[in-house]
């Protein structure tokens, strides 16, 4: 059984056990949340496909870790201009494992 949820603006297909790293979501390490933007969930053969949701569906997940990702650069150039900026960025990241599948 699997489903495809959507979380932080990206989609992700999430079994019964799998761990994700998503944009940060509220709470704190050790609570369980629910996601209810499901779009598709697969259960032994059988397809529900959501528009844009499947109703009544939902994923539970215990939140594992609140931390920042790796540093990526920004650089931006001008050529002849003397304009050279360079800027580092960190997102937030929360990690989820999967708990549950409700369909």
């Amino acid at each position: 059984m699997y489903a495809v949820i959507r979380t932080g603006g990206k989609q992700y297909r999430v079994a019964v056990g799998d761990i994700l790293e998503v944009e940060k979501l509220d709470g704190e390490v050790g609570d369980q949340i629910q996601l209810d933007d499901v779009l598709l969930v697969a259960n032994d053969g059988e397809l529900k496909v959501g528009q844009p949701k499947v109703e009544g569906a939902s994923v539970t997940a215990r939140i594992t870790g609140q931390y920042r990702g790796k540093k990526i650069l920004v650089f931006r150039y001008r050529p002849k201009k003397r304009i050279r900026v360079r800027r580092g960025h960190r997102q937030y990241l929360t990690r989820l494992q999967i708990e549950s599948i409700d369909a």
